[in-house]
């Protein structure tokens, strides 16, 4: 079977230069043993991924070895023949109002004053609406479109974040994979912090006051950091992961469905 290129044919200069297809293959991480390709995707389970690929892929021992992974992101990466001839390829979407909510969370309240957007003291409402200037929009992984790191126009398997139990158990039939849960090694996700708010309570507030609740062991719930005005403006910036996210999954798991 060949596998085309999503982004290859986009442009007619060389491969190498299309940059497009080669941020593609830059988050194209392969597994050894499988002769698979994951598309990594930041936001998407990437640190449990990256954690399990290295140790699948026989460099590290244990999952104590976690930091290993921060300096070796282009480690697995590979090239145009292994990603034509891999045997199995696979990717990992999630929700794209859930994927902000994350990144929010994790790289600009968490890391409050050393990931900074701006000097502003930034809400949610405000990173959102920032996210309509698509220099901004596309400066970061974490929060750039999910589309731009897909390398095939067609994997052989798709996964959905909110459905990751059914990804790991499948990965380790289909490709030995076994999945290693990298959530308490790097603090990330909601589920250590009791979840409180109505629906756009949060919106406004600065994510200095948000770290101090979380501090305290709470913090807002995903629903009470979107306005009505918010969900509209994810809805147009990311029409596309959206789209593709209810074509492979349908909108049950989506937030939101307007």
């Amino acid at each position: 079977m060949t596998r085309i290129f999503r982004y290859a044919s986009n442009s007619c200069q060389p491969l190498s230069q299309n940059e497009q297809h080669s941020f593609a293959m830059d988050h194209a991480l392969r597994l050894y043993t499988a002769n698979a390709i994951y598309s990594f995707i930041p936001k998407n389970a990437c640190s449990t991924m990256r954690l399990s690929l290295a140790l699948a892929n026989g460099c590290i021992r244990d999952k104590k070895d976690f930091n290993w992974i921060h300096a070796n992101n282009a480690t697995f990466r590979t090239d145009l023949a292994s990603v034509q001839l891999a045997a199995y390829t696979f990717v990992i979407l999630r929700c794209p109002y859930a994927r902000l909510v994350s990144v929010y969370l994790s790289n600009i309240v968490k890391k409050y004053g050393q990931y900074s957007v701006t000097s502003h003291p930034t809400s949610f409402d405000y990173f959102v609406r920032e996210l309509q200037n698509n220099d901004f929009r596309y400066s970061d992984i974490h929060w750039r479109p999910q589309v731009d790191f897909l390398l095939y126009d067609q994997y052989d398997d798709y996964f959905s974040l909110e459905e990751f139990s059914h990804a790991a158990k499948y990965l380790r039939g289909k490709i030995n994979l076994s999945i290693v849960d990298a959530r308490n090694l790097t603090k990330h996700g909601m589920d250590r912090f009791t979840l409180m708010g109505e629906s756009g309570e949060y919106a406004y507030h600065s994510a200095f006051s948000i770290m101090q609740l979380q501090y305290a062991g709470q913090c807002p719930s995903p629903l009470a950091l979107y306005t009505d005005e918010l969900i509209a403006i994810v809805k147009d910036c990311y029409r596309a992961d959206i789209e593709l996210y209810k074509s492979i999954f349908g909108s049950k798991k989506l937030m939101f469905n307007p």
